[in-house]
């Protein structure tokens, strides 16, 4: 309802940051690969995929490193699952890695090894929703879509509905808002969304937002309103003790070892027999880990 009704009421204001937001990225973008003229659309597929959840400084080595590597979806295909959860190497999340691998194949086997321009081909490869096919879509391939990722979402709930936060999932109501503000041509709509996303990246934060600097201060309804704070500030998940660090130690022990390692081997990445055993159970349920014969553990297919 919040989304409607600003809709509704500031649509006049709302219909004017597309030059201010290019301008200012025009001036203060960063030099990102994958955001460089001669980014391929592979690139810019293993770019979306290593930045969900991650920040772009661990992604830029991880990213040059696995291109280097596997410049194209046959090269990574022909290459075992095991080697990719091994080069994803500490990014975090990695069955990422894996749906990576899967989505190579499905493209050398049934797309001649490139990556297709269709927005619904896309959603149809292993892990690819809705944000990751239209990000390529529209930074690949340079066509109309929205592009809601958390920054973009953050600052048009900042500017359109005067919330600090967005809700934790958009609603219709949000995308048919985003949907109104491209522009209509294809290109110039392409650069309004990665424009957008680096405005939230470098200006309109979670943290400390940089209002003095933001190209859209002046129509910004939440800084009109007083900054009012979000009832419940999104907080981040722990780490430290969890299942899911045990899970990367794990890892780690057959990242870093060349063939298959025993049962002993991995008790020096975590001592709590209990919890190792759960987290190594979760791995092989995922498909990262193989349980081999001997009882000997490996990444898969290597």
């Amino acid at each position: 309802m919040a989304f409607r009704q600003a809709e509704t009421d500031q649509r006049a204001a709302a219909s004017r940051p597309q030059d201010a937001v290019l301008s200012w990225y025009a001036t203060h973008r960063r030099d990102l690969p994958w955001r460089r003229p001669g980014a391929s659309p592979w690139a810019v597929l293993v770019s979306e995929i290593m930045l969900q959840q991650t920040p772009v400084t661990r992604v830029l080595p991880a990213y040059q490193a696995w291109l280097e590597r596997w410049p194209t979806p046959a090269a990574l295909a022909a290459a075992p699952a095991g080697e990719a959860v091994r080069q994803w190497g500490r990014l975090g999340y990695p069955r990422r890695a894996l749906r990576l691998h899967a989505t190579a194949c499905v493209l050398a086997r049934q797309y001649g090894g490139e990556v297709p321009a269709s927005h619904a081909d896309l959603l149809g490869l292993p892990g690819i929703g809705r944000y990751t096919a239209a990000a390529v879509c529209s930074f690949a391939f340079g066509q109309r879509h929205a592009v809601l990722d958390t920054n973009v979402r953050r600052v048009l709930a900042r500017l359109i509905t005067g919330a600090q936060f967005p809700s934790a999932q958009p609603s219709v109501a949000e995308i048919r808002l985003a949907e109104s503000l491209l522009p209509a041509d294809p290109g110039v709509a392409s650069r309004w969304s990665v424009a957008l996303m680096e405005l939230g990246a470098l200006v309109c934060t979670a943290a400390r937002p940089h209002c003095a600097r933001c190209p859209l201060a002046a129509g910004c309804a939440w800084r009109l309103a007083g900054h009012p704070p979000a009832p419940a500030r999104p907080r981040g998940q722990r780490y430290a003790g969890t299942d899911r660090q045990c899970r990367g130690a794990l890892l780690v022990i057959l990242r870093e070892t060349a063939g298959p390692v025993s049962a002993e081997d991995l008790v020096r990445a975590w001592p709590d027999a209990v919890q190792r055993a759960r987290a190594l159970d979760a791995l092989i349920a995922d498909g990262l880990v193989d349980p081999l014969t001997d009882g000997r553990f490996s990444l898969p297919g290597t």
